[in-house]
């Protein structure tokens, strides 16, 4: 069997392009076990994986404990708004105490952007970075890219254009290093304010108005604004932002083309996103959610394999 180069999941930075190819072949499996009527497999019967999230989340949360489920680990779900973090624990006593009962692998989203990189030199266990403040999102950027192949038959030469606020957004990083591991153009579209000022060298194209990047692109993935990372305003208002940003049916229904519409969630809507694209013809969306549980089961099976 094919091993990943990997013992964790840190970052798409830290996989090859062969790595992420064994995990869409090795998610293909698992799609084809979440369409039948008996949607489990016995593959982790003896491991038990914690889920520990130090920021909300829902779906990568609820996908991951499904994707554990559906492979028959043994899970266990902590979260620090109830936990000992409160009252001044740290993290390595945090995640050491959790080892201590036997815990093989370490799903973790913590606001801190590094935190599993630096876990992952003072555990054995195997760690899966569910996302690390504005630093990496791997398992989303893998389920869009397993996404756009699924629905445009290969990843290798589209044209991606992702929209919106970048410099607060790991899953921009992440979808950028997986994009072009696999051969995409990728271009970056969002006011200049919300553009890190380093983009530039991670090769990727700079376009400022949006009806021009959803010319020129094949698949559009639209991030949302993320408020709660800005510490200070970097656009007069949201009502703003969606005249010059916001995408809706008629803009698509302009173009000249058929392009592809994505969002990692959760949606503004009517922000950078109406319901009517939202909700057309155009949109993934809801297939990125269910092939998520795919990638993620996919992800721990093979990190599990390197035990």
């Amino acid at each position: 069997m094919q091993e990943l180069s990997v013992r964790h999941l840190l970052g798409i930075k830290d996989i090859t392009p062969q790595d992420i190819q064994l995990i869409f072949e090795t998610a293909d499996n698992f799609k084809d076990v979440l369409n039948r009527p008996i949607k489990k497999v016995p593959s982790l019967r003896d491991i038990t994986i914690a889920n520990v999230f130090f920021e909300n989340s829902t779906r990568t949360r609820l996908s991951f404990e499904l994707a554990e489920k559906r492979l028959s680990a043994d899970v266990i779900n902590f979260s620090s708004s109830s936990s000992s973090v409160k009252k001044g624990e740290t993290l390595l006593d945090t995640v050491n105490n959790i080892l201590a009962m036997k815990v093989d692998m370490i799903v973790m989203r913590h606001s801190s952007p590094g935190a599993p990189h630096f876990l992952s030199r003072h555990i054995t266990a195997n760690i899966v970075n569910a996302g690390d403040g504005t630093h990496e999102h791997p398992t989303q950027a893998l389920l869009d890219s397993f996404s756009i192949r699924e629905r445009l038959g290969d990843v290798a030469g589209k044209k991606v254009v992702i929209i919106g606020d970048i410099l607060h957004s790991r899953v921009a990083l992440s979808n950028i290093f997986a994009l072009q591991k696999l051969g995409a153009e990728v271009m970056v579209c969002g006011p200049i304010t919300l553009l890190p000022k380093y983009i530039k060298e991670l090769g990727v194209k700079v376009e400022l108005d949006v009806r021009k990047a959803l010319a020129w692109c094949d698949v559009a993935n639209v991030l949302r604004i993320q408020l709660e990372r800005q510490q200070m305003k970097y656009f007069p208002s949201l009502r703003e932002y969606t005249l010059y940003y916001g995408i809706d049916k008629k803009l698509l229904d302009s173009l000249d083309k058929e392009i592809v519409l994505m969002h990692p969630g959760p949606i503004n809507r009517g922000v950078e996103l109406s319901s009517d694209a939202a909700d057309s013809h155009h949109s993934i969306i809801l297939n990125q959610v269910e092939n998520g549980v795919a990638i993620r089961m996919a992800v721990l099976y093979l990190l599990a394999s390197r035990q």
